[in-house]
């Protein structure tokens, strides 16, 4: 997609949804179901060829024909452990943009459904829909879901104490471009009613603990987004800046306040070669649930490992385009989190590093589909991934 973003906002549902949706398989399983899909529909061979190369590819049934696209993984994330998920994506067109030059298409309206389960009997299920009109001055992304984890947090000491998280989540944005330009602006809401359950101990670090909480966030979002497309940017800019305010008004048991800034960026050093920038902070003030804290993610990484009231990460990737389906990467980062339970000096140091690989799978709309393998403290760890690890 050009120039638009459907990434999941960040805090309360950043900390369920981005350690359980990482798409974590073999690149032969992805492909395997394509291929199975291809042959049910074995008398329309075009649905499953690009005319341009005559390469596998998906675009016509997505588009024309109204298919899904099927997105199976072997879930490896160390936060949740070992699992399976299927993820379900529907793909169309707006209608003024169907017949446009691909340069100048507005972004396909999206519609996903998924589910997922692991071997420490966390679970959890999802919908979205994300959506355009007026020629894509206006972007709907709308997200509800429902999970039950068991997650680990290490604080102080840094030494892992089990709990569970249980919890519905729900999350309502809508932007509106600013004239033709590439800004956005609009309101978002977060709302997530958690359970959550320790062993006899409290750990410590954790202040004023309640078992059942909600986080209930009002705030604004401004983006700035010139990407070429939005699965797999070869070149242009995406940043985000997100203040939110939680208040007992919104529906909220606690108050604070939370921001949020991050941004890509994308330079192409040659028709081959692409060089990836990423930048990533979090802020937080007040009372704000543990489990809901900013906290450093990155390849190799466990989810929610390293974090506190704030959080610091950079990350650079650098990306070859062996032929214009197939590309392979290298990547490196480092993060921290710091604030109530350590000083900046004081703060561990998380960092995660890795190599993977792309095919595109739906040139149309630039969707690919390929593995990453990380390695960070003390573990080893390998993720599916629809596009970019970015979002």
């Amino acid at each position: 997609m050009s120039r638009y973003s459907l990434r999941a906002p960040s805090s309360a549902v950043k900390s369920v949804s981005a350690s359980v949706l990482r798409h974590c398989a073999l690149r032969a399983s992805a492909l395997a179901v394509a291929l199975l899909l291809a042959a049910s529909y074995s008398h329309a061979e075009s649905k499953f060829t690009d005319p341009d190369d005559g390469a596998f590819d998906l675009s016509n049934l997505l588009l024309t024909h109204r298919g899904v696209l099927p997105v199976p993984t072997l879930i490896t994330e160390p936060a949740v452990g070992y699992g399976l998920g299927l993820g379900l994506l529907y793909f169309s067109l707006p209608k003024k943009s169907a017949d446009a030059p691909d340069d100048s298409k507005a972004p396909p309206n999206i519609t996903g459904v998924g589910g997922f389960a692991t071997g420490t009997h966390s679970w959890g299920a999802g919908l979205m829909h994300f959506h355009t009109w007026d020629d894509d001055h206006i972007r709907y992304l709308g997200v509800v879901g429902k999970v039950g984890l068991h997650l680990n947090y290490y604080g102080i000491q840094n030494q892992p104490r089990a709990y569970q998280l249980d919890g519905i989540a729900v999350v309502q944005q809508v932007l509106f471009r600013i004239g033709n330009s590439h800004w956005y602006v609009g309101p978002r809401y977060t709302f997530f009613d958690a359970s959550t359950r320790f062993g006899p101990v409290i750990p410590t670090g954790i202040r004023q603990f309640e078992r059942d909480q909600r986080v209930a966030k009002g705030g604004v979002v401004v983006d700035y987004d010139t990407r070429d497309n939005m699965f797999y940017p070869s070149s242009g800019t995406y940043a985000e800046l997100e203040a939110d305010l939680a208040r007992g008004g919104l529906g909220s048991s606690t108050n604070f306040q939370e921001q949020t800034a991050r941004g890509y960026q994308w330079i192409p050093l040659s028709k081959t070669w692409v060089l990836g920038l990423r930048a990533d902070t979090g802020f937080s003030q007040g009372n704000i649930p543990f489990f809901a804290q900013p906290y450093v993610s990155l390849r190799g990484v466990s989810d929610a490992k390293f974090q506190d009231s704030n959080q610091l990460t950079a990350e650079a990737e650098i990306r070859w385009n062996v032929t214009p389906r197939w590309s392979v990467l290298g990547f490196g980062g480092v993060g921290k989190a710091y604030g109530q339970l350590h000083s900046f000096s004081d703060a561990p140091t998380a960092f995660g590093f890795g190599t993977g690989f792309r095919y595109l799978i739906a040139r149309k709309l630039g969707v690919t589909m390929g593995i990453d393998v990380a390695h960070g403290p003390g573990q080893n760890a390998f993720y599916v991934q629809v596009g970019s690890a970015w979002r």
